[in-house]
């Protein structure tokens, strides 16, 4: 008889490690302290702060572009949709959780932004996940900007397929990826405007690249919508891809719209897929009744006032204009979003809690939230904003600009 254990090679597996000692039950999240030691040490550290109802202080830190949250026709809607629905949607969409005011909200945002069909989702993070896990598999390539929003980053991640990191706002350099690939399928990932500056990516350049090499195009217009377009039908509908059978986007309801949610707007057939499959659909509960109907009556009145586009895309170049005339190194805006330099993380908290402490609430991006490192303070141009306000705004940031003066913040 052959000892078969006896005869066997020598494992080539590594020990395994050493197992610690048994701590004390609240010791087990001692490391937690040490890691937020370090973040404390590079000036990252991060803290919630409630604001008030009745806040006084003037707002270019959210994402309201439109200044639509308070707006009296989108209250309204929300409370009207509780009073009807109720508080919550009371289950995943496929099972209780679509109503007719999904249904509404559904046609009319893919009527407004020129695409065949649209699918609401309980946020903007969630649409992008779907999509993105969704509509590959291995055998396919994604080609991402390398400045991608978070929520496209985690949905490549999630997805089974290769993916490539191209630089950003890189047309050839996505068509040199999209030629080189192995993959059958491809599908090219991008935001359409960049949270961190407010640049644009080029769409129009991207859609040519994914079609000359039968890729698809994702583009994010969580912050085109609202503002680009014509009546802000959102950045697609500006570069004349609107409804293009290769083209799927996605959008928040949370910016320009007031309200909370995203949708995954494209070809029916898509739509259809995403609704079978996508795993953040269908185990999500549905968006609230009250968030689909505030987001219904925010669309609804920007279909009624199309200026209101152009007025958001008017303060941020406003804005831009006289903080580079203070001396301060402001983004040029290609939406609704300008972002001012600092010289690092600390100044950039700094210089923000200054802001607040003089009435005016600016966002504050460090790393590991900025892509190319570089601290910033974030300002949204709000479309409700008058030019007294704008006048203020610019004069706070200006007078409160780090120690080392105006001129050295861009450096």
């Amino acid at each position: 008889m052959v000892n078969r254990t006896a005869s066997a090679p020598p494992s080539s597996s590594p020990p395994s490690p050493s197992l610690p000692s048994a701590v004390a039950p609240g010791a087990v999240f001692d490391w937690l302290d040490e890691t937020a030691g370090q973040r404390a040490r590079a000036g990252l550290t991060r803290t919630l702060r409630s604001r008030p109802a009745d806040d006084p202080v003037l707002d270019l830190a959210g994402n309201d572009y439109l200044g639509l949250t308070r707006h009296p026709a989108v209250t309204r809607a929300a409370a009207d949709a509780a009073l009807r629905w109720g508080g919550g949607a009371t289950g995943s969409r496929l099972v209780t959780g679509t109503t007719s005011l999904h249904t509404e909200l559904e046609e009319e945002l893919a009527a407004f932004c020129g695409a065949e069909a649209a699918l609401v989702f309980s946020s903007g993070y969630t649409a992008n996940l779907a999509a993105l896990t969704a509509l590959t598999d291995p055998d396919t390539l994604i080609v991402s900007d390398a400045h991608n929003h978070a929520s496209l980053i985690d949905g490549c991640r999630l997805a089974r397929a290769e993916v490539h990191r191209a630089p950003h706002g890189d047309p050839q350099a996505v068509a040199a990826a999209l030629a080189g690939r192995t993959r059958r399928r491809a599908l090219v990932v991008t935001d359409s405007v960049f949270s961190v500056d407010g640049n644009a990516a080029p769409l129009a350049e991207h859609a040519a690249a994914a079609r000359r090499f039968g890729a698809a195009l994702l583009v994010d217009d969580a912050h085109g919508l609202g503002v680009l377009g014509p009546g802000g039908a959102g950045a697609p509908a500006a570069a004349g891809l609107a409804g293009a059978p290769d083209l799927v986007t996605t959008v928040t309801l949370s910016k320009s719209l007031g309200s909370q949610g995203g949708a995954v707007l494209g070809p029916r057939r898509v739509v259809r897929h995403l609704t079978e499959t996508a795993r953040t659909f269908i185990f999500d509960t549905g968006l609230a009744p009250a968030a689909a109907g505030a987001a219904l009556g925010a669309l609804r009145l920007l279909r009624a006032e199309p200026g209101r586009a152009e007025r958001a895309r008017e303060v941020a170049r406003l804005l831009a204009a006289r903080l580079t005339a203070a001396g301060l190194h402001a983004s040029r805006p290609d939406a609704a979003v300008v972002s001012v330099r600092a010289p690092g993380p600390e100044a950039a908290v700094a210089w923000a809690a200054a802001c607040r402490r003089a009435g005016l609430a600016v966002g504050c991006f460090r790393p590991p939230s900025v892509p190319d490192g570089v601290s910033r303070l974030r300002l949204t141009a709000r479309g409700d904003l008058t030019d007294d306000q704008i006048t203020d705004a610019v004069r706070i940031i200006a007078a409160t600009a780090p120690d080392d003066g105006p001129g050295s913040v861009g450096a």
